[in-house]
């Protein structure tokens, strides 16, 4: 077989469903191989290559199971890099494949080549952006080469991998055969110790104000039901990382939403006022734990803390838990509900600290719930996403950009499912949540996909409408429009005394109190072959989204939204070495 057929195989026997990817005349070759598997294996090529990645990543996050990328020697590949970063941070797996010079050339300089340090050295640049990079140079090692790529992604954290492939390798021809089927996500399921379990009961016997800490990993497992039955069972609340929402209950009395700066302000009270604290599949990253400032979001280690990662990388990386578990979360997540049920645990323990959390909850709804519905022009923030909550069905997947939109979301959306919110954290990658819609669409042709994105995000990635009306993907994009890289916009205001240079739009030099500017997004979905609408008045925002949704086609939604209204902070943020703010709602409180 030529390495490329060898390739195209593998993807298909491992029934991967698409490659997203964009040719380029370093990887004509496997483009050829890829024709003979269409039935199997289709190509989607977008118009970007960082979109591809970010369709691959997206689509992970949906169905759990990896895809693959292609592109081309040099700056194809080189535009991978931010998507894999994102996937990398956030636990998602896809197979990039990238294409190299014929290993004839190498370090000649040929065409694209980095030579600099080391021949064909392009595995070097994705090296911190993926956990593995392979780079077979002749077609007997490419069988080894995918099954140990396809069984690294999805064994232990999931992440995505590199194949960098030379040119020669796809058309040169081996004796080898397929090898045998890799791995599929959850097929190795680690398990916490009989003594750490006991230890963990007796933790929860001792405790009076428990709180689960859960974020993707418990996604990534599908632990949801279990963690919900523990929760239930015993009446202990539940703080959830922006994607681990929807692995519990949104409408719950014990789902306390996010924490940390742009949290709910029950979830921030739970946390600083815990005296234990089960960490289920998350991580203490500075924007989910007020820059670590305690009192603010959490008072470890006065607080005893119980961390349960399948990465044993990321036990005590921030806080040393009194108890550090390395196990899968689902089967954590049964062994416990086993070992309550077995010690007769029961929710009477813990009455008192719900009734606490219940009045944390009552003040925070007091403050919120008015500017729900306040109609204005331009738009409040809370409107939309009350209007969104609303409007969209049950089954919806919302892809979320980086942007001060994603703070609101964060604060108030309610996911009613798993994998059905999703969000560029760790690396907070603008165009993730642009791009990603796509692939999630690919993963659930059958549900609507809306992704919120911000002015700024979409302008940079607008080429995904072409892909959309080019494949038949009735993807929304609500963008988010206050004229300004606004989330930056905010912080030059509260850190500089509102001075400002180069974060909001305006017109030629014209500067603050000027003519603000944007392109019309909607005639510019319209010029590509989508529907486009502007919504300027709170009262037409309902309508116009039911309407987009039920029309199951590419559109563009430019959404005219207040860039004065600031998502009232709960915890705090620290860019060091200036000061943190206090608060907007709510009190530190330092066991």
């Amino acid at each position: 077989m030529k390495g490329s057929e060898v390739i195209a195989g593998y993807l298909a026997q491992q029934e991967v469903p698409y490659v997203f990817g964009i040719c380029g005349h370093g990887n004509v070759g496997m483009l050829d191989a890829l024709y003979d598997v269409r039935d199997k294996v289709k190509l989607v090529s977008p118009r970007h290559e960082q979109c591809a990645g970010h369709m691959a990543d997206a689509y992970f996050r949906v169905r759990h199971q990896p895809v693959a990328t292609l592109t081309s020697t040099g700056p194809g590949s080189a535009n991978m890099v931010m998507s894999l970063a994102t996937a990398l941070a956030d636990s998602s797996a896809f197979l990039a494949i990238t294409s190299n010079v014929p290993t004839s050339q190498m370090n000649r300089a040929p065409f694209q080549e980095l030579y600099k340090h080391n021949q064909a050295d392009f595995p070097q640049v994705m090296r911190p952006v993926v956990k593995r990079a392979f780079q077979p140079t002749r077609v007997d090692m490419l069988p080894l080469a995918l099954r140990q790529a396809f069984d690294t992604m999805v064994t232990g954290r999931p992440g995505p991998v590199n194949l960098d492939v030379p040119y020669n390798v796809y058309q040169e021809e081996a004796e080898v055969a397929l090898p045998a089927a890799s791995h599929t996500l959850g097929a190795h399921r680690p398990a916490a110790s009989a003594d750490d379990m006991a230890k963990v009961v007796a933790m929860l016997r001792d405790a009076r104000r428990p709180v689960f800490f859960v974020g993707h990993g418990l996604a990534l497992s599908e632990a949801g039901p279990e963690l919900t039955a523990v929760s239930q069972k015993l009446g202990i609340p539940v703080i959830t990382s922006p994607n681990g929402m929807g692995c519990v209950p949104a409408d719950d009395v014990l789902t306390l939403g996010f924490i940390g700066r742009n949290g709910a302000y029950p979830a921030n009270q739970a946390g600083r006022h815990a005296d234990l604290v089960i960490t289920v599949g998350t991580r203490f990253d500075d924007r989910s734990s007020s820059s670590w400032h305690p009192g603010y979001s959490w008072n470890f280690p006065k607080t005893k803390l119980v961390h349960v990662d399948i990465d044993p990388q990321e036990l005590g990386r921030n806080y040393p838990p009194a108890l550090g578990i390395i196990a899968d979360c689902k089967t954590f997540c049964a062994q416990l509900l086993a070992a309550v049920n077995e010690q007769g645990l029961r929710a009477g323990e813990y009455g008192a600290w719900r009734e606490q959390v219940a009045a944390w909850q009552k003040e925070w709804d007091a403050f919120v719930r008015p500017n729900f519905s306040a109609v204005t022009t331009p738009i409040r923030p809370e409107y939309v996403v009350q209007s969104l909550q609303d409007v969209l069905p049950d089954d919806v997947i919302l892809s979320l950009d980086s942007g001060v939109h994603h703070n609101w979301f964060m604060q108030f959306w309610k996911p009613k499912r798993p994998q059905s919110m999703l969000n560029s954290w760790g690396y907070s990658s603008m165009g993730f949540g642009v791009c990603g819609i796509l692939g999630a669409q690919l993963a659930a042709p059958d549900r609507p996909c809306v992704a919120v994105v911000g002015d700024g995000g979409f302008t940079m990635t607008p080429y995904v409408v072409c892909t959309a009306v080019e494949y038949n993907l009735p993807c929304v994009w609500i963008v988010w429009n206050n004229f300004a890289w606004a989330a930056i916009r905010d912080i030059q205001y509260g850190m500089f005394g509102g001075r400002e240079l180069g974060t909001a739009f305006y017109k030629g030099e014209q500067g603050p109190g000027g003519e603000r500017y944007n392109p019309d997004f909607a005639a510019w979905a319209r010029a590509a072959g989508a529907d486009g609408i502007t919504v300027t008045k709170s009262e037409d925002l309902r309508g116009a989204v039911a309407q987009a949704v039920a029309k199951r086609r590419p559109c563009v939604i430019d959404v005219h939204i207040d860039g004065e209204v600031r998502p009232p902070s709960t915890g705090t943020w620290q860019l060091p070495p200036t000061p943190h703010k206090e608060p907007l709602f709510g009190k530190p409180w330092v066991a």
